[in-house]
């Protein structure tokens, strides 16, 4: 198929060559040259113009970094949404709020185009490996329509319910798995500082009832487990400051529904102390760093 892709950043690169190496053809756009010049790598056609990458286009994708950033691209002054052919899916990708989700697909409605949002679970790593899980919201014939194309990107194609339900489940996904990363670091650290060996205690907590996904395949402690951040100085993988942004996410739309999420409240917090301390840019898991015994620096 013949693909317009916009945004090919950490995520969307690995998207976009994954879905060349499929045998689509994929036009790329990003304000970035260096994010072009590395697509156009992948085998992917690099334009400079965003009304370029929707000329032919059977399906457009976007992977963008903010609700501002979306709205930009289909509804700013230079908006693509009336440029892209009708019988046009558009997948978008991006993390944002519910609300601006559902007022670009409506927009898109109106206007006679069919949206989806889908963004992403799985990290970098997963993107690269096309492993990660899509987590769609908006019609479902339009989601079975996306979903040969996602399969090419992602491992898991769920429907969540209507447009902004994809952007939802995301947000309470991640949510969740900021609570169950910090408290698997504290707990880690409680029980190094009684003179547990951490990798010892990450397998009895693995094999019992505190076994979580942080534990199964992303410990946090360095050197316990191969092929994550924590072992490789925290860099790569999900950024501090991107699960910074989910969770703000996940606080309004508390706001919005009237939901009590203490622990969520405080996993903002908790992160966003993190952030502060200079560590917004590395894996979330370094989290692990914000519970060290200070007789230990």
């Amino acid at each position: 198929m013949k693909i317009g892709f916009f945004g090919v950043g950490n995520m969307g690169g690995p998207m976009a060559a994954n879905l060349v190496k499929a045998g689509h053809e994929v036009t790329a756009f990003d304000l970035v040259p260096a994010l072009l010049e590395a697509a156009s790598a992948a085998g992917a056609r690099a334009v400079d113009q965003p009304a370029l990458a929707v000329q032919g286009a059977e399906v457009v994708i976007s992977m963008l970094p903010s609700a501002k950033a979306v709205t930009g691209l289909y509804l700013g002054e230079q908006g693509i949404l009336d440029l892209i052919d009708p019988d046009t899916l558009i997948i978008d990708c991006s993390t944002i709020d519910a609300a601006t989700s559902r007022r670009v697909a409506g927009i898109a409605a109106d206007n006679g185009r069919v949206m989806i949002d889908a963004p992403v679970s799985g990290g970098v790593g997963g993107a690269k490996a096309g492993t990660p899980t899509f987590i769609c919201g908006g019609p479902a014939d339009a989601v079975e329509q996306a979903r040969p194309l996602l399969e090419c990107m992602g491992k898991n194609i769920f429907r969540a319910g209507d447009s902004g339900a994809g952007q939802v489940a995301k947000i309470c996904n991640n949510m969740l798995l900021a609570v169950h990363m910090i408290g698997t670091a504290e707990a880690l650290q409680m029980g190094v500082d009684h003179g547990l060996d951490p990798a010892a205690l990450s397998e009895i907590m693995r094999a019992s009832s505190g076994g979580n996904w942080s534990l199964e395949v992303y410990n946090p402690w360095p050197g316990v487990m191969p092929n994550v951040p924590a072992s490789n100085g925290y860099q790569g993988g999900f950024g501090v400051n991107l699960m910074n942004k989910d969770l703000g996410l996940a606080l309004e739309a508390a706001l919005t529904s009237g939901s009590s999420t203490p622990m969520g409240a405080l996993a903002r917090s908790l992160y966003a102390a993190h952030a502060n301390q200079g560590h917004g840019g590395l894996d979330f898991s370094s989290i692990q760093t914000y519970f060290r015994s200070r007789d230990a620096d």
